[in-house]
């Protein structure tokens, strides 16, 4: 009711309000939930290493004094090929274009740690870039501390940037290899590509984002940072147009503004990438009430914790097949939240495997879930799930 309520009020605004709309996208599991709840300072989102763990668009806000950060943590972006062999729905494919639309600012998330994937963005991650052009985009490297060579980084933000960030080219410099001492110990310091003045002979796409310039260096030292890591910039030769065809054979995006290097599971770097974000927001009115910390309901909440701890303990396609049907959601008499859950299998072996033997696996996933439940509404809750064969 509380959570109603902060929805449907008209949000507390400030004297001098400020917001900043900001769409995640990149491949299925890449770490944008995890990102999502450390900038949330809360667990709101679910997260697991199966891959399209998210499944619908939903909202995380941050308010921090006049400024609001409204995040929009979409599905992976994915083909339609993909969506079909996880039983996806439709609103998989288009959610992530949807929030492109309504985005001020995009961050593109990269798993450094796979290297099937991190040394070109995908064609969905490009055709997503290029239909908005206009929004500025900034590249996060994200799970940088399970990179052991951390000389890697500088050839995969070469490569994903097609060597040229916020107009400017980059160069490696031998000094990494030199002076390594500094660089390999702190390779999260590349966050200031080029100082942020507008010049004339840019690409078409970086003049249309001049909005999110302003003000883009966290501190004085951005430009030092970035010749510790061993880049260097010059000035780009543009302006560059890109059509549908040109895609396929790009590996990277040459219109990125800034570069971040993180491990978001551990919350390495994420408050740098929070100061950037907060300073980019433009002066307007907030959406949402500040009391508010997500627009899912906690229904939705609770539905999609349980969900992530089903694709965590089933194996395969298994927990894509499962059906959530909440049969009691009420208070008890001490202020606890009482829910029972029935889980629908479309078959006995899955069924099997999902209460395990002795009920381990069942109750473990309702330990699990019980848990991070009362993380995220602050209270006691008492969950019980069945699992029933839908007829």
């Amino acid at each position: 009711e509380e959570q109603d309520r902060l929805l449907r009020d008209q949000p507390d605004q400030p004297q001098n309000p400020k917001v900043l709309r900001i769409a995640i996208i990149g491949a299925p599991n890449a770490g944008k939930s995890t990102l999502s709840n450390q900038l949330l300072g809360r667990k709101v989102f679910p997260v697991s290493q199966k891959v399209h763990t998210t499944r619908c668009k939903a909202r995380g806000v941050v308010t921090y004094e006049d400024t609001q950060l409204i995040i929009l943590d979409t599905p992976g972006l994915t083909s339609p090929f993909k969506a079909k062999r996880h039983k996806l729905d439709e609103a998989m494919l288009t959610d992530p274009w949807d929030s492109m639309k309504h985005a001020d600012l995009v961050l593109v998330l990269v798993d450094v740690s796979d290297h099937w994937t991190r040394n070109s963005l995908s064609q969905e991650v490009l055709k997503c870039l290029s239909q908005f052009p206009q929004i500025p985009s900034v590249l996060v490297l994200n799970k940088v501390d399970l990179l052991k060579k951390k000389f890697l980084l500088l050839e995969l933000v070469t490569e994903l940037t097609e060597g040229i960030v916020n107009g400017k080219k980059l160069e490696a410099r031998s000094a990494f290899k030199h002076n390594s001492s500094s660089s390999v110990k702190s390779p999260l310091q590349i966050t200031q590509a080029s100082p942020p003045e507008r010049r004339a002979h840019e690409p078409r796409c970086l003049q249309e984002t001049d909005q999110a310039q302003e003000g883009s260096s966290l501190d004085n030292s951005g430009d030092t940072r970035t010749s510790e890591s061993g880049l260097v910039t010059e000035e780009a030769q543009g302006p560059k147009h890109y059509g549908p065809r040109d895609l396929k054979n790009r590996k990277g995006w040459p219109c990125f503004q800034e570069i971040f290097m993180l491990a978001a599971l551990h919350g390495e770097e994420v408050d740098t990438l929070k100061r950037y974000l907060l300073m980019q927001a433009k002066p307007g009115p907030w959406e949402f009430h500040s009391g508010v910390l997500t627009s899912q309901s906690p229904q939705e909440i609770c539905d999609n914790i349980i969900r992530e701890k089903i694709l965590e303990y089933l194996p395969l396609e298994v927990p894509y097949g499962v059906i959530q049907v909440t049969e009691m959601w009420e208070e008890g008499p001490s202020g606890e939240l009482l829910i029972v859950q029935n889980l629908l299998v479309p078959r006995k072996s899955h069924m099997m495997m999902l209460i395990g033997r002795g009920g381990k696996v069942i109750s473990r996933i309702a330990q699990e879930a019980g848990q991070d439940l009362m993380n995220v509404f602050l209270c006691d809750v008492r969950l019980k799930l069945k699992v029933e064969v839908k007829s």
